[in-house]
């Protein structure tokens, strides 16, 4: 889980501080040496620590924390301000080309994720209505080339190829020209993976920057490298002048010192961050939200913004009233389920909703939640369409149960208990229905819904 320590110790700290009526300079004093320990643990940079434990001591022994009723949620207030400073204060958008086609380059080490990323980074503009064209340049990577075709392939994304006898330069200029009689807006250009101590690899990205004139150089490292992804970036930058980061396995760094520390020692801005292996797990990086999860106090906002593009509104509300009006089946039950998975894992998810701390977390089974939808999935697949439809026909049939539970692998009790849930819903949801509408007939208060 990212940042999976220094959330644990700063919720640990902000939870003592929110424990007092009132505050004293020793409080605060060491309030800011567990915050700071946990920064330096967590890989920060021992400079942006000092910094920031300095900006942060200074804004709490102010007139408005000591004085005020509550000093302990004072104190949380200016700790997310000042961590939302340190990563970049807003989002950082991508430049796009006011002449039509936007050029991208990514660059990074060996083994840093580029070409995966070319084809998260295609697919999350291809969502914005962007026309995106993959360009093949790393000529030196055995199977290079056929990765990122394959990857274009996965997503349906065209990719550009010259082979890999062809000088990248040339595959460069060569791929703006095709993007311009293809109608593609954006050009995304897959790299050689490089050390950044390599001249001559270095001179080739800096002719290829002088040849096309990107909009964007996008710099791919590893959290995971801590501090070193801050020396890569910082190389990266004095050589290319890189326009911004993208942050890979951010969901397994459990440190977090990258994201805190390479907008501060290199001026340059996170624009996203990946967070799984999956095609659509990359996010555009918000330091005001990556704060408030930091803090423990989630990220609604990206919540609303994941269902928002995974779940169909229409076919949302349809189901809604369906099941509102006509009752619950496990026909809308396995759509609700769908719907669900497309948000991810069950454990990102929970990381975003306020009040669902670390301890919290790490004290949930979240495997065995999984393993419990799974078996719902099977039940549900061994009924027939008719009995999905109407599941009073398996309640009042102990032959159905036996089939149902031979076909998904269950038992009986199983399906039993999973019919006593279906009931338990629709119950719910009746009482909710009659509250609405004595709500509309003003028999009380309008209903918050």
């Amino acid at each position: 889980m990212a940042f999976e320590g220094l959330t644990s110790k700063l919720q640990e700290t902000i939870k003592k501080l929110k424990g007092k009526g009132k505050l004293s300079e020793n409080d605060i004093k060491e309030a800011m040496r567990e915050v700071k320990r946990a920064l330096l643990e967590a890989d920060v940079n021992f400079k942006i620590v000092k910094d920031f434990i300095k900006k942060v001591s200074e804004k709490c022994l102010g007139n408005e924390v000591m004085e005020s009723l509550t000093p302990g949620q004072m104190v949380i207030k200016i700790v997310n301000e000042e961590l939302t400073a340190l990563m970049g204060k807003t989002e950082s958008k991508i430049n796009y080309s006011d002449t039509g086609i936007t050029v991208i380059m990514l660059v990074g080490l060996q083994g840093a994720g580029k070409t995966t990323m070319c084809g998260k980074l295609a697919l999350s503009l291809k969502k914005k209505n962007k026309k995106p064209l993959l360009v093949a340049c790393d000529v030196y990577r055995p199977a290079a080339i056929k990765q990122l075709t394959v990857v274009g392939k996965s997503i349906d994304i065209p990719v550009f190829s010259m082979g890999d006898k062809v000088n990248p330069v040339d595959i460069s200029k060569a791929a703006i020209e095709h993007a311009k009689n293809n109608d593609c807006n954006v050009v995304i250009i897959d790299t050689a993976g490089r050390l950044h101590v390599d001249e001559a690899l270095m001179d080739e990205l800096k002719n290829i920057k002088t040849s096309i004139n990107p909009s964007e150089i996008l710099l791919v490292v590893d959290s995971m490298t801590g501090q070193d992804a801050v020396n890569v970036a910082d190389s990266f930058n004095n050589t290319l002048e890189i326009t911004g980061v993208i942050l890979t396995k951010l969901d397994g760094d459990t440190r977090g010192g990258a994201a805190l520390s390479i907008r501060s020692m290199t001026g340059k801005p996170i624009k996203y961050v990946g967070l799984g292996e999956k095609m659509n797990d990359l996010e555009v990086f918000y330091p005001e939200r990556m704060a408030s999860r930091i803090l423990g106090m989630g990220d609604v906002l990206t919540l609303i913004e994941k269902a928002q593009s995974a779940i169909n509104e229409k076919d949302a509300k349809e189901l809604g009233e369906k099941m509102m009006n006509q009752g619950l089946n496990f026909e809308d039950y396995l759509t609700m389920m769908k719907q669900m998975k497309k948000l991810g894992p069950l454990g990102k998810i929970l990381e975003m909703i306020p009040g669902m701390n670390n301890k919290m977390l790490q004290g949930a089974d979240l495997s065995q939640v999984e393993e419990e939808t799974k078996k719902t999935e099977s039940i549900i697949y061994s009924m027939t369409l008719k009995e999905r439809r109407n599941p009073q026909l398996i309640s009042s049939s102990s032959s159905r149960k036996k089939r149902i539970a031979l076909g998904s692998g269950t038992s009986v009790q199983d399906i039993n208990k999973l019919l006593k849930m279906m009931e338990v819903m629709k119950k719910q949801m009746k009482q909710f229905k009659n509250m609405e509408n004595m709500s509309k007939k003003g028999l009380f208060g309008k209903l918050p819904f």
